[in-house]
């Protein structure tokens, strides 16, 4: 598409400003599309060398040619910078070229800009596309990258322009050891950080990718689960205090139906019907990714509902269970895997683990059922999850031992 764009420079002096050696101050105007703006060129001359009409020195001293070759330069650098914005196609105004000569970057072609442009309209599809927690993320990201360019670059931004391998690797070595990141925790932020890279090379902002050679890798963490024995042993186990029964049963309940924290917080009455079977299921979707999940009700998850539909909680706030916070949960667990003889550390999310291996996979459910029940997208998020017990080995190679045999 043409471009339009009307421009004009005019350099020009301030007579009625004379400094104590007698001369005037030379200024730039810069006009785009009949809009203006001016600035100091930090020059100054004898008022009696300056030609108001050619917007030069007249003569050939020394002082002269300096003022007029600086003026060349200063004009070849605007005249540079606008043919640049012009072949990007991006809306050129005085002030964008007056910020690019002074190396004032635009809040679009700096990384926080960019970033702090993503997380804002990332908040308007909260609750519709995205959930409240991974916005949390990016703010932390952007936190964390703004205090990273203080410390280690001591600038309050940077162009995106100006980032690379090294800057990737310097973020990935302060987030492990200024923030005290783990490798995986470090690597997430470092992909939140490649989004906003992304965004930059899709609107042209930059040509080479600075991730091009950078690999992000997880390393593998078994998070752990209870085995049998120990969620018979928790399920048997008498709480001594009303707070802890109630975290207790709550994580029960997780293990028998996969739910994270966040999902079964926000479960009701109404996310439980009665499916094609004739029986009861539990029907919701998944705060962090939106994705529908289906979980069959067991006699053990309905005995736990039944206890708690007369509790204060649950009927003023119209859900299932009393779930506190997920950081009180996890506080309480720990008091309540002391007081169970588990050797673990104990977090919510260790139930969800608990019914993916122990309460399913290990008992003949498919993956593919399991996976369903979690509200992966995919069978391979699941496969995280899919750790074999020596049970389940056992009953799945038990027609093994006499089928072959040798002579000795």
């Amino acid at each position: 598409m043409e471009n339009k764009n009307t421009f004009s420079l005019l350099f020009f002096a301030i007579k009625k400003r004379v400094n104590k050696k007698g001369e005037i101050p030379l200024y730039m105007r810069i006009t785009v599309n009949g809009k203006k703006t001016e600035m100091s060129i930090h020059r100054s001359i004898d008022a009696k060398l300056w030609n108001s009409n050619s917007g030069c020195a007249m003569g050939n001293t020394k002082i002269a040619r300096e003022i007029n070759n600086y003026i060349m330069s200063v004009q070849t650098s605007i005249y540079d910078y606008f043919k640049l914005l012009r072949e990007k196609e991006i809306e050129i105004t005085p002030t964008l070229l007056k910020n690019k000569y002074l190396g004032i970057e635009n809040d679009s072609e700096t990384i926080l800009g960019l970033f702090r442009e993503h997380n804002a309209k990332f908040k308007q599809l909260v609750g519709k596309e995205f959930s409240a927690d991974t916005l949390q993320r990016y703010e932390t990201c952007l936190r964390h990258t703004s205090e990273f360019l203080l410390e280690v670059y001591n600038k309050n931004d940077i162009a995106v322009s100006k980032i690379d391998h090294k800057f990737i690797s310097d973020y990935e070595f302060y987030l492990k050891t200024k923030r005290n990141c783990s490798h995986n925790t470090a690597m997430k932020y470092l992909k939140n950080f490649k989004k906003i890279i992304r965004i930059a090379l899709s609107n042209n902002i930059i040509s080479i990718d600075p991730f091009a050679n950078y690999k992000l890798t997880l390393k593998k963490v078994d998070k752990g689960f209870l085995t049998e024995e120990q969620l018979n042993t928790l399920m048997n186990k008498k709480m001594t205090t009303k707070r802890l029964e109630q975290v207790k049963d709550c994580f029960i309940f997780s293990c028998f139906t996969g739910l994270a924290h966040s999902d079964l917080k926000l479960l009701t009455p109404e996310n439980i019907v009665i499916g094609t079977d004739g029986q009861y299921w539990i029907k919701t979707h998944r705060k962090k990714t939106g994705n529908s999940v289906s979980i069959p009700l067991f006699p053990i998850t309905q005995k736990l509902i039944d206890k708690y539909k007369d509790n204060e909680t649950c009927t003023t706030q119209n859900v299932l269970l009393p779930v506190l916070s997920n950081q009180k949960m996890n506080a309480y667990l720990k008091e309540i895997a002391d007081v169970c003889g588990i050797d673990m550390n104990l977090t919510s999310h260790i139930a969800r683990h608990t019914f993916a291996t122990t309460v399913t996979l290990n008992n003949n459910v498919s993956i593919e059922s399991v996976s369903k029940m979690l509200g992966h997208s995919s069978i391979n998020m699941t496969r995280i999850y899919a750790r074999m017990l020596d049970k389940r080995v056992a009953h799945d190679t038990n027609h093994l031992h006499d089928k072959f045999d040798i002579a000795i």
